[in-house]
């Protein structure tokens, strides 16, 4: 993004919010001892050119014009803001937070989360200067408290925090069992299931029992079989092993983690009649960080700790997330519950790499093979969690940029998520410091702290299905945050409109910990740990996954798949959507994912012992929010992302012809129109530098005139009070703020509406209403408008006006071009996910699969007659957008 500062924008890139020009010094008339005659004549017409400027305003003419003061300090805008808001976030602020959060289990649900959940709205209220309440604002959701909080937000002239409370069906462990047993069906072997920590890390010491070994949302069952190893449990895994005759009938399976989401392991288990399965992390996965390569085990080295293990949801994730018993709908305390589909309906448990060890013992060349039970116990039941919310009105205030990171973990989560909550802990400390030195953003800004999010992204789910319509409204973007750090590599992922957004604010920003080095070159960096890899494939995969960062470099900013917060905003609602964090390498530390370990003994020694890798998350996430609260024009490169819808079809036109029905399928007219998408996009782009210069045009030409007009009332006032007259002062109005918010906030934002009453539900009738006020209001300010007459009489305001909404109106069609990939009918068989564009892959749950629906009916379809179905609707999809982004 370019700034008002400079002199010429780049080709393509847009300044954010216009600063007052300079200037030139008008001509100082000083009286001195002159002829009275020619003061009178001079003072006679200065009089007359005053009446004449100000005797034919209206009332809400002369409200702007005091609002729009020209001699008040400005606010807080474009680069001066970002520079500041960068001096904030800090190492020592970081460190003190994380050790407040991560040195004790917060499980979604717990007290000791509802706690957290209070915590931060204090530390937030104190942020942002909001008055705390004599009492906790917790309202449950569903009451006019909690409808009201949200569905204010347009309307508020003051930050303001509160705590939503949900009431979704989540489970905890209860009693768990891993046994070998002899012929007889005696214990031969019995797993000790808690993870083995020694003193050296005193929090994982202290809880190491405190959130027992156990799957979230795992089957209850005592079942006994004979054990399979599936590899990582992927569906082609499973499918390989039962073309060479393997049956899965009755056995209990053992899968390492990775290449696809826990819960798709079970699903694909219980479809072939497998009645356990058992998942354990594999020192293979771990790279070079091993002990074979003379790397000690945490806490007394690099290496993976053999007991560690990594609980996690097995929610069928990829069918829909949220509260399993109410897909689609917002789980109230007083919800009508389903069965729940995505959940499985077999026990699973993780395991560690030490009873790993001996149970592939049992299954290997020569091993006893005997049957193995698994118990799983859990409490299933209705469970309340809570988000903390607070935001900080824009001018602009129908358009909202929403950010948030969630609170909950499985156990002490220093890594994940308390990193990613400590640097948007960071980011709310800067934009609290600006607000206290006057700024106020042009959008306004969402700040969401999830609960739940562990257990299958739960608290976001359910309050995006509760507010759908208004996050459709009014939402311009997500930005989210979830484990800032836990390696070496900056991750960057986002929506194709946002990935020169993404690089260009991650240049701007130093390397944490390499000097003369930017964050965007981060993307490429290793740990240094470094040793020989045992498994050749991993590092193959590995080796490939950094040629494609070299290829492009805006393919360094990857797509979105699932597994964090951002699924319904993107993939069901259709706002645009980035996340941001360093990850992990071969060589990195083995971070103990979902593990006691991951402790703050773990962040301080091995994760990120300065914390700037924090501090510089904290700075790119911050700028990011800036620069899409605050520009004129939304930084949304609709172009990219034309050009890289065509590379998707290029993808899916290569699998299908090696399918048996590629030859079947026709894309041509599908093609056409993503070629007319580009064209229609490069117009949108030739309007908005258009719709910028006219607005910045205005806004000098009014600024200029009302300069004038000031030092003509100066000397005015000068040659009265030579006569002796009182030149009486006037009125201005209390705000300072400069010129371009305000003709938004008053104009395009909507002015001052009456406040919708309490609503229940998701009534598409709140936002008719909305509507209807916003029209009213501006058909008031056309008829008062014209009775003024031609807008030059007038300083030049009706001009800045009508560049104002055209500015508007371009923003409006940026943002709504992500939600042309919404389709009402979703993917197939999981309809909850209803982005045509981009969806976590049916068999991945976490990577992103481009055309989804159609490229599902080709790889596992297989059906003709369904992809020529998909074609048509994403070609129906793509001709909407063509016509909304147009004029």
């Amino acid at each position: 993004m370019g700034f008002e500062h400079d002199l010429e924008p780049a080709k393509g890139e847009l300044p954010l919010v216009t600063q007052t020009p300079q200037l030139k010094k008008a001509c100082r008339f000083v009286p001195r001892r002159r002829a009275v005659a020619v003061g009178l004549l001079v003072g006679l017409a200065l009089w007359f050119a005053h009446r004449r400027c100000t005797s034919a305003s209206e009332p809400w003419l002369e409200e702007h014009l005091d609002l729009l003061g020209y001699d008040k300090p400005h606010s807080l805008t474009g680069k001066e803001a970002e520079e500041l808001f960068l001096t904030v976030p800090n190492a020592a602020s970081s460190i003190k937070f994380s050790r407040e959060y991560a040195t004790k289990p917060h499980l979604a649900g717990s007290k000791r989360d509802y706690d957290t959940a209070v915590d931060l709205l204090k530390t937030t209220q104190e942020h942002l200067g909001i008055e705390p309440s004599d009492q906790t604002p917790v309202y449950s959701a569903g009451t006019p408290e909690s409808r009201n909080a949200t569905l204010n937000i347009p309307f508020a002239d003051k930050p303001f925090a509160w705590i939503d409370q949900y009431f979704p069906v989540l489970n905890t462990p209860l009693d768990r069992h891993l046994e070998i047993l002899d012929e007889d069906g005696n214990v031969a072997w019995k797993a000790n299931l808690e993870e083995v920590v020694d003193e050296t890390d005193e929090d994982a010491h202290k809880y190491s029992d405190a959130v027992p070994t156990w799957h979230g949302y795992s089957k209850d069952g005592d079942v006994t079989g004979q054990l399979v190893y599936a590899g990582y449990g992927t569906k082609k895994d499973f499918d390989d092993l039962v073309a060479t005759g393997v049956n899965f009938t009755g056995k209990i399976v053992i899968s390492r983690y990775g290449r696809n989401f826990r819960g798709l392991k079970v699903k694909r288990a219980q479809e072939l009649g497998a009645v356990g399965i058992l998942i354990y992390s594999d020192l293979r996965d771990d790279g070079s960080v091993t002990a074979e390569n003379g790397y000690e085990a945490y806490p007394h080295g690099p290496a993976r700790n053999p007991h560690s293990v990594q609980r996690g949801s097995v929610q069928f994730i990829s069918m829909y997330p949220g509260d399993p018993t109410t897909p689609g709908f917002p789980s109230y305390e007083n919800a009508n519950r389903t069965r729940g589909e995505s959940i499985p309906s077999i026990p699973s448990l993780p395991i560690s790499w030490a009873n790993a060890q001996i149970l592939l013992k049992e299954i290997q060349e020569g091993g006893a093979d005997r049957a193995i039970r698994l118990v799983n116990h859990v409490d299933q039941k209705v469970t309340p969690i809570w988000n903390t919310m607070a935001y900080i009105p824009g001018h602009v205030k129908d358009e909202v940029v929403i950010v948030g990171n969630h609170r909950d973990a499985w156990v002490l989560g220093a890594a994940d998520p308390t990193s990613g909550t400590v640097s948007l802990n960071e980011v709310v400390r800067g934009l609290g410091a600006l607000y206290e030195k006057g700024w106020r953003p042009l959008r306004t800004i969402l700040i969401a702290s999830w609960d739940g999010e562990e257990y299958g992204l739960v608290g976001s789910t359910e309050w995006g299905e509760d507010f759908a319509d208004w996050i459709q409204e009014h939402a311009v973007a997500y930005l989210n945050l979830d484990s800032s750090v836990h390696g070496s590599r900056y991750n960057m992922n986002a929506s194709p409109s946002f990935a020169h957004l993404v690089r260009d604010t991650a240049r701007r920003i130093p390397h944490p910990t390499s000097v003369g080095r930017t964050l965007w070159d981060a993307r490429m960096d290793r740990g240094k740990f470094y040793g020989n890899l045992s498994d050749e494939a991993i590092a193959q995969l590995h080796a490939e996954r950094d040629a494609k960062l070299t290829d492009n470099e805006l393919l360094s900013v990857k797509l979105l798949g699932s597994g964090s917060d951002f699924t319904v905003f993107l993939q069901r609602i259709g706002i645009a959507s980035l996340a941001i964090g360093f990850g992990s390498t071969l060589s990195d530390a083995v971070y103990h994912y979902h593990s006691v370990f991951d402790s703050e003994h773990w962040m301080e020694t091995y994760g990120d012992p300065s914390f700037t890798k924090h501090v510089a998350v904290a700075q790119h996430f911050g700028l990011q929010v800036l620069r899409l609260a605050d520009s004129w024009i939304l930084p949304i490169n609709t172009t990219h992302y034309s050009i890289e819808l065509q590379s998707y079809l290029d993808k899916v036109e290569a699998i299908a012809e090696k399918s048996s029905i590629g030859s079947q399928v026709d894309f041509h007219a599908l093609r056409h129109s993503l070629s007319k998408l580009s064209e229609a996009s490069s117009r949108l782009d030739k309007e908005k530098a258009h719709a910028y210069r006219q607005l910045k045009k205005a806004l000098w030409k009014f600024r200029h005139r009302r300069a004038i007009r000031h030092r003509l009332r100066k000397f005015y006032c000068k040659v009265r009070r030579w006569f002796g007259k009182e030149c009486h002062k006037k009125h201005t109005h209390e705000s300072d703020r400069d010129v371009t918010p305000l003709v938004l906030s008053k104009l395009v934002g909507g002015g001052e509406h009456v406040k919708p009453k309490p609503r229940f539900g998701r009534l598409p009738g709140l936002i008719k209403e909305q509507r209807e006020q916003a029209d009213q209001h501006h058909s008031a300010h056309r008829h008062s408008g014209s009775k003024l007459g031609h807008g030059h009489r007038h300083h030049g305001l009706e001009e800045v006006i009508r560049a104002a909404k055209h500015v508007h109106d371009v923003n409006k069609r940026l943002s709504k071009f992500e939600q042309g990939f919404i389709s009402d009918g979703g993917i197939k068989d999981r309809e909850w996910y209803r982005h045509l564009g981009v969806a976590p892959g049916k068999w991945l749950g976490y990577g992103a699969t481009t055309f989804p629906a159609l490229t599902e009916s080709i790889t596992i379809e297989n059906n003709a007659t369904q992809a020529e179905y998909e074609v048509k609707r994403l070609e129906t999809l793509v001709k909407g957008i063509i016509k909304s982004i147009g004029r």
